[in-house]
């Protein structure tokens, strides 16, 4: 028995169907196309919404059809380099901090290992898909024979995947705050290693987050205390009052990544924080 055409999804599947569309100038004008298979339509600024839509249900379905149901989330710079390439470094910090490379793929193996006891249910490793500690981490999965995720961002200087990223898993964004959302909706530990803006963004974001009750309170594990004393004065922003004394208990500094797991594995979850008032 044939099985019937779907109106909508054969529409554009369907080579055999679209050949038979005849040749005229109807057919042929932009206004004929069907409206999800036109790209200029979809391009427009009245479509941003949709877009947006988009970008968040795509990696959501698939993750969902590969039944993950937690994540590992890992920032850091794109800069770092493996020790074994820190002599290219541009800096003398940045090849000071390739050690951290080696960390980073180090705690992506042993979490790996934990998500495997899972099936690769929970667990599971993200970066942002990049170089440095991103490919590091994406490297330490492989390391242990599981899969990870890469988020990876449409930038003006094209970026393309590390060669470690599980291709099934591996996805793209245009839009920042969406790629935001995807790294921190089945987190269950964020570890931020030595890194720039971007990382400090994503950082502060998550801390943001967990202080105002948007988020519950997950590790936050800073890699490095030498690092992030020395860009960031947090007593002076709890004596300032600025943020609240108790406000520097959202994070830990850890340097390896046995203690970084050692802390995961005994962590003791905070309070949830009310949220602000108005927000739900």
């Amino acid at each position: 028995m044939t099985k019937p055409r779907h109106p909508l999804r054969d529409a554009h599947t369907d080579r055999d169907a679209v050949q038979d569309i005849p040749d005229t100038p109807q057919t042929r004008a932009a206004a004929y196309r069907l409206a999800f298979a036109d790209e200029d339509f979809l391009c427009r600024d009245e479509l941003r919404p949709v877009r947006l839509q988009l970008e968040l249900l795509k990696p959501e379905m698939m993750l969902d059809a590969h039944d993950i149901a937690s994540t590992i989330v890992l920032f850091g710079g794109a800069r770092i380099p493996s020790p074994a390439n820190k002599d290219s470094a541009r800096t003398k910090t940045l090849a000071d901090l390739s050690h951290f490379y080696d960390e980073a793929r180090e705690f992506a193996r042993l979490m790996t290992l934990k998500s495997l006891e899972s099936d690769g249910r929970e667990n599971v490793v993200v970066t942002g898909g990049g170089p440095g500690v991103m490919e590091a981490g994406n490297r330490g999965a492989q390391d242990a024979g599981g899969h990870s995720i890469g988020l990876n961002i449409v930038l003006p200087h094209e970026q393309a995947p590390n060669e470690y990223v599980t291709p099934e898993l591996c996805f793209n964004f245009h839009y920042f705050a969406i790629r935001k959302m995807h790294f921190l909706m089945r987190a269950k530990a964020i570890c931020v290693f030595p890194g720039g803006f971007g990382t400090l963004d994503e950082l502060f974001e998550t801390l943001t987050l967990i202080q105002t009750g948007r988020m519950q309170p997950v590790p936050v594990l800073l890699f490095g205390r030498a690092f992030w004393d020395g860009i960031v004065n947090w007593d002076v922003l709890a004596d300032a009052g600025t943020i609240s004394d108790e406000d520097l208990d959202l994070f830990r500094f850890v340097d390896s990544a046995a203690e970084a797991m050692h802390v995961i594995d005994h962590w003791q979850d905070l309070p949830a924080r009310d949220s602000l008032p108005g927000r739900s």
